[in-house]
């Protein structure tokens, strides 16, 4: 079946420019989709989602690409330097990570993580912040949430964060109490694991910034959190490094009764 869909653009980033040049050898050697596949090890739809941009390549499949076109270590070094450089359409390619999770792991000293946000307190955050079309971005972010928990298959949510996230009134008490009551029906789900660390424990490796880790069936990559947007890293090597900066930070974390216990004194606060 003939390729009747246009290439991407390879000038907006790197993942653009792999996936261009993996159709442009593809179709320089007569190669056909299903082809292809057979000598990556991948079905047809792999390799059309490949270069579409809709999935990341891998080592293993890049490596085969270059024995088989005799491009050296070129199809790696391509993958490494997309890797590494910033990709203006992370958060659109983060979303569709997260909803095939098998595991979600997230941390935030700052703010309740979005998967547990209300509707009203997402808009108290953005109401602070520098979003311009609030409405549509509350619409969008509840939205994303939904396509994560009420997934049939939902994945594991864990969930570290901070206590003083719990004494910020975000939106004031009448924000703050229906806030908590969430989080404390939230956790009750045998799918999702909610933690606190207490002010008391001092400094430990979230001060660095929110982040999380998603796990798919394959692999893991992680996400990092910053001023007017963030980072997907999909390294393995720096993706383990968070996954180790996580299970630090949970070690100074409260068990799950105390902290569903803590959530409960807060709220008596804000009631």
């Amino acid at each position: 079946m003939p390729d009747v869909r246009k290439p991407l653009d390879p000038r907006i980033s790197m993942w653009h420019f792999l996936a261009f040049f993996m159709r442009f050898m593809r179709e320089k050697a007569g190669l056909s989709l299903a082809q292809c596949g057979e000598l990556m090890g991948a079905a047809r739809s792999t390799v059309s989602n490949l270069e579409a941009g809709r999935r990341r390549p891998q080592e293993d499949q890049m490596r085969l690409l270059d024995r088989h076109y005799g491009t050296g270590l070129l199809f790696q070094l391509i993958l490494w330097f997309a890797r590494m450089a910033h990709d203006p359409d992370w958060a659109r390619q983060c979303m569709e990570y997260e909803q095939q999770a098998t595991a979600i792991k997230t941390y935030h000293g700052k703010a309740i993580p979005r998967p547990f946000q209300t509707e009203r307190y997402i808009r108290a955050l953005l109401e602070a912040g520098t979003a311009k079309d609030i409405e549509a971005e509350v619409a969008a972010r509840v939205e994303d949430q939904r396509l994560i928990i009420e997934r049939a298959d939902a994945p594991v949510l864990w969930m570290l964060m901070d206590e003083s996230v719990l004494a910020c009134p975000v939106g004031g008490p009448e924000v703050m109490k229906p806030q908590l009551e969430y989080l404390l029906k939230t956790a009750s789900q045998p799918n999702i694991i909610m933690r606190i660390v207490p002010t008391a424990a001092g400094a430990h490796y979230g001060f660095d910034g929110p982040f999380q880790v998603i796990c798919l069936d394959d692999r893991d990559v992680a996400h990092a959190g910053a001023q007017n947007g963030g980072r997907l890293i999909e390294g393995p090597s720096e993706v383990r490094e968070f996954s180790a900066k996580f299970e630090l930070i949970g070690a100074k974390a409260l068990p799950q009764d105390a902290s569903r216990t803590l959530i409960e004194q807060y709220l008596e606060q804000y009631s």
